[in-house]
């Protein structure tokens, strides 16, 4: 081989050893270590309440009084069918089997059908998604609602504007605004949705440090610090209301509170495994959000 043959060799084998080091630059090897590609786990099985804990005021925990709680044409239905035209303030919360600390939930619902009779006018169209409440079978038979913090659901009566996405505090606090907010219930910033079409809500919960309420991917409402205290909740174990307790984990319930409503997604990406790592949990919020929002 001629030295200006061998020097052109040369080259090239530089050139080539180059160029894969560029291709191997440009993989998103950051990406792929940072975010962490996660999917949505079905807490109901678009089929029967596998998995789920009724408990209505007046009612025994895991008693479904009347039917309230079914599953119809593959939703989660609440009806007061079989209620006689009187719901005498029967409070009930269908609740997950089992504890989340850090997660993403996502809810898709609407209201149906019209408030059964004696339902309180707060109630027309009202329902919710309860975050981190306490265990059902800490219950007692008269409570009316769970120990926990309350992502409200409201529907529109077609005119007036009416938020969805609202927080209530049964049996606790949260630290709003830099100030610890001991009022019952505060508005989003969500629009107001009219009529029985769908709403997906969304929310992240990051044990004791942030909760926020999210819909089309936009925050429209964020607190911290959730915690036991105040009022709010009625004839309760009070071994088991113990005030300034901090709220890192807790069970998630959905409401029946008068008036009809359905629920088609029940979903969660549990963030717990990836929660020390703040790179991670960080980059896959972000992805989610981003997610959200198309």
């Amino acid at each position: 081989m001629k030295i200006y043959q061998f020097i052109i060799l040369a080259g090239l084998i530089f050139t080539i050893g180059c160029k894969n080091n560029e291709e191997k630059k440009e993989i998103p090897t950051l990406k792929t270590d940072t975010a962490v590609q996660l999917e949505w786990e079905q807490l109901f099985n678009g089929e029967d309440l596998s998995g789920w804990i009724p408990k209505i005021r007046h009612h025994e925990v895991g008693e479904n009084y009347a039917n309230t709680f079914s599953v119809k044409d593959g939703y989660i239905t609440v009806n007061y069918d079989g209620y006689n035209d009187v719901f005498n303030k029967q409070y009930g919360h269908l609740f997950y089997d089992k504890s989340f600390s850090a997660y993403f939930l996502a809810i898709e619902y609407r209201f149906i059908d019209k408030q059964i009779a004696d339902g309180e006018g707060w109630a027309w169209r009202n329902s919710g998604a309860m975050l981190h409440g306490q265990d059902p079978r800490t219950m007692l038979k008269d409570q009316d609602f769970p120990i926990s913090i309350e992502g409200q659901f409201l529907g529109g009566d077609g005119t007036n504007e009416r938020h969805t996405l609202n927080l209530c505090t049964p049996g606790t606090n949260v630290v709003l605004n830099d100030s610890l907010f001991t009022p019952h219930c505060t508005n989003s910033d969500s629009k107001t949705y009219h009529g029985d079409q769908w709403v997906r809500g969304t929310f992240l919960v990051l044990k004791d440090s942030i909760v926020k309420h999210i819909i089309d991917g936009e925050t429209v409402l964020e607190y911290t610090n959730p915690q036991i205290g105040d009022a709010g909740v009625k004839d309760f174990d009070p071994t088991v209301k113990q005030d300034g307790k901090a709220l890192t984990e807790g069970f998630i319930s959905i409401q029946s509170e008068s008036h009809p409503v359905q629920f088609r997604k029940v979903e969660i990406i549990d963030l717990d495994p990836i929660y020390s790592n703040k790179e991670k949990l960080n980059a896959t919020i972000d992805a989610i959000l981003k997610e959200e929002k198309s």
